[in-house]
């Protein structure tokens, strides 16, 4: 692999991430198409509603440019007929000669047969280039393909001593406008928000992707309610013509609520079915937003993949004002949560803290 490989690979990547928001429940795809010469030639995201894929686009662009050229594609082209005709029958027939792509599709219809058509039609591949960088983008997707069930990023404000709010309940705001409008941006790339009954009855929260950025599908709001007490005045219940409410819980009289109001009766402790029922929908990301008791069951029953952590410099104080994570917790320093793969980056005074946990595959 060439310094030009690296660098047309890292511009696919980035041609991909103009998707986000617009492509669920379907992979984030970039390509760009580089000529015999060494000139891009044609480039292309993928967004669902569009139908057309990031190869098609980039090779309609290119045009005959296109002919002995090599492709640069985010993730293993499609080999099967969809809703789209196979992309790899597109690569072959434009004469593209060579195709670069990280990583193969975990989608079981396209898993390894791309590569092995191209080949077949001696087109030469090669993979494995910003593997990593690759994964990470659509992280979502790959775990959603590997267990059908939505990747959890759990997402929490804080004051510097791991408050959530003061004592009295206070929590508005714990962070300033710059990390709010970021949490914002994280909605947009999500396709669901869950949050716990206490979160709702305290902050009464609307619990929408307001970054102003396109989006395909409507953010879905869910709450673990067990005994199903969401409020016909509350501002979830009022607004389910604008996004839908998926309230999950075992008992209780939903006859007052709007009928846009979904309900699942069923546990809501029961996490596992919680994400897999979710994943019934299509449903492959999901944004945890708390409060104490939703974050500490999640990490109790190790079903975290992403951790975002707001820190503002704020010392709250008070042992009755609560922490952001409640649950069981762990018994040994040794055995607590850690996290890799850190980003830190400042938002206006407070800290933004990304993570994994460790040991986690990507």
């Amino acid at each position: 692999m060439t310094e030009t490989d690296r660098r047309m690979m890292a511009r696919a990547l980035a041609l991909a991430q103009k998707g986000v928001g617009q492509v669920s429940p379907g992979p984030l795809v970039g390509c760009v198409i580089v000529s015999s010469s060494g000139e891009i030639v044609g480039e292309g995201h993928y967004v669902f509603e569009e139908l057309n894929h990031a190869e098609t686009i980039a090779l309609a662009t290119a045009g005959e440019k296109a002919r002995g050229g090599t492709a640069y594609v985010s993730l293993e082209p499609h080999a099967h007929h969809g809703r789209t005709p196979p992309c790899t029958d597109a690569l072959i027939a434009a004469g593209i000669k060579r195709v670069v792509a990280p990583i193969e599709d975990l989608n079981p219809k396209v898993s390894g047969k791309g590569f092995a058509h191209l080949q077949a039609a001696g087109v030469e591949v090669e993979t494995g280039l910003l593997s990593d960088e690759a994964t990470r983008v659509n992280e979502a997707y790959l775990h959603y393909m590997r267990t059908r069930r939505p990747f959890v990023h759990l997402k929490l404000a804080v004051s510097l001593d791991g408050k959530i709010a003061t004592r009295t309940g206070d929590s508005h705001w714990v962070t300033g406008v710059e990390a709010r409008e970021r949490v914002q941006e994280l909605r947009h790339a999500y396709d669901a928000i869950l949050v716990g009954a206490g979160t709702v009855a305290k902050d009464d929260p609307l619990l929408t992707d307001r970054s102003g950025l396109r989006r395909r599908r409507a953010l879905v709001r869910v709450v673990l309610d067990n005994h199903l007490r969401l409020s016909p005045d509350s501002k979830l219940a009022k607004t389910t013509s604008e996004a839908p409410v998926v309230l999950i819980g075992r008992s209780g009289n939903t006859d007052h609520l709007n009928k846009g109001v979904e309900i699942l009766s069923f546990d809501p402790s029961d996490l596992c079915l919680v994400l897999t029922e979710l994943g019934r929908r299509s449903i492959q990301s999901v944004l945890v937003e708390g409060g104490a008791s939703v974050a500490g069951s999640f990490i109790d029953a190790n079903l975290v993949n992403k951790v975002t952590f707001f820190i503002a410099p704020k010392i709250v104080g008070g042992s009755d004002a609560p922490s952001a994570i409640a649950g069981r917790g762990f018994e040994r320093m040794t055995h607590a949560l850690e996290l890799e793969r850190l980003e830190i980056t400042q938002r206006g005074r407070d800290l933004e803290i990304t993570g994994y946990p460790a040991g986690q595959s990507m």
